[in-house]
């Protein structure tokens, strides 16, 4: 079991804008950074999941964004990994409803204990 995870090879973050209209255009500029997450490199531990032969704090990483299509209503974002030991893969973390005025999350906003989620969002039931 891996008790680190590469953000290139194991978990892939997917980050989706929804767009007004018929029409959605792709963003000349939208890029998604974040203070936790490094291409290249292994996650932190405290992004690290807590369970399954792992002892990470299982915190969602910190997350900042910028250059959303023109119409933009809200936002979503999923952390799946398809290399996890299940057959099926395994969810980490999925929020939506995130309001098209926040362009950034906090470290730990993942954490039902906290309420640390922009308002109005809605953090899905996850593996």
């Amino acid at each position: 079991m891996l008790k680190t995870l590469s953000l290139l090879s194991i978990l892939s973050f997917t980050f989706s804008a929804t767009a007004l209209a018929n029409s959605i255009t792709e963003p000349d500029s939208f890029t998604v950074s974040s203070d936790d997450m490094h291409n290249g490199k292994f996650l932190n531990k405290s992004q690290e999941f807590n369970g399954f032969g792992c002892t990470g704090d299982d915190t969602s990483p910190q997350l900042k964004w910028t250059g959303a299509p023109e119409g933009t209503k809200s936002f979503a974002i999923t952390a799946f990994d398809p290399d996890a030991p299940t057959g099926s893969g395994w969810w980490h973390w999925q929020i939506i409803n995130i309001k098209a005025s926040v362009n950034e999350i906090k470290n730990g906003v993942g954490s039902n204990k906290k309420t640390l989620a922009p308002t109005g969002s809605q953090q899905m039931i996850n593996d």
